[in-house]
């Protein structure tokens, strides 16, 4: 085992080395497909790559929209034999591919990159849940205001970036399960509104945001009942009064 302090976790995504293999992807190419021999992991060092999975009828979803400094694939990790979505590249991605001895000596000898890994995986979890919630309560107009934050890298370190990538409202419709119609209605709505504007590119402007927190889902507990997307209320407790001796119901 190396010296924990000579070990850059960081430098090790970064140069290629023993079971690590740096390549470029242009736009639209694969970096694996579903159905193909989970043996690997990928960890994005520019561009941004969609995360897809195709139903046996042939309906296609998208699952996650990763970018810089994120890993996938991890599934490989723990135990998935064939790749259970398909990563594409939606820009031009500088991508390191390591392979699954290679991840698992370093995860096992190097605690700097253990933690670098396990702070990856527990963001992602919260994440997934996230989106979860986002799709059970939220209205597709909700959806598609987060899904265009998140693109933004709002929330994150840093200024909120441009989305420079031409993403198409098909790709919009299907991460957030709605029809490309909605999709254009209301993206017409937030430029009418100025949340976005076009420039060349897609912006998107930190007042979007009042469209996500307002009316946001709460967590509830078992007594609390679901009223319609994006809200949740306590059920009204029953009003019962003592009967009197003679009923409920004064005699004349």
């Amino acid at each position: 085992m190396t010296d924990v302090l000579s070990f850059n976790p960081k430098e090790f995504l970064s140069i290629v080395g023993a079971g690590r293999t740096l390549s470029t992807y242009r736009k639209n190419q694969r970096l694996f497909s579903q159905g193909d021999t989970a043996d690997s992991v990928f960890y994005i060092q520019r561009g941004r790559i969609k995360l897809t999975v195709v139903s046996e009828r042939g309906k296609e979803a998208v699952i996650a929209m990763l970018g810089k400094d994120e890993f996938c694939g991890e599934g490989s990790l723990s135990g998935q034999s064939r790749r259970m979505s398909t990563a594409t590249a939606i820009t031009e991605s500088e991508v390191m591919r390591i392979e699954k001895a290679a991840i698992t000596r370093v995860l096992h000898e190097e605690s700097a990159f253990s933690e670098l890994f396990v702070a990856h995986l527990l963001a992602r979890t919260v994440r997934v849940e996230e989106d979860l919630i986002d799709q059970l309560f939220n209205s597709s107009e909700k959806r598609l205001a987060r899904a265009l934050l998140l693109l933004a890298n709002f929330g994150k370190e840093g200024k909120p970036e441009p989305i420079i990538t031409k993403v198409s409202q098909e790709t919009l419709a299907e991460m957030i399960g709605t029809t490309r119609a909605r999709v254009s209605f209301f993206m017409n709505k937030f430029r009418r509104l100025g949340f976005i504007s076009y420039n060349g590119k897609l912006e998107v402007h930190s007042s979007l945001l009042g469209v996500i927190l307002y009316d946001q889902p709460h967590i509830a507990s078992d007594r609390r009942t679901s009223t319609g997307r994006g809200e949740l209320t306590s059920k009204p407790r029953s009003s019962t009064r003592p009967k009197s001796g003679n009923g409920s119901a004064r005699r004349k």
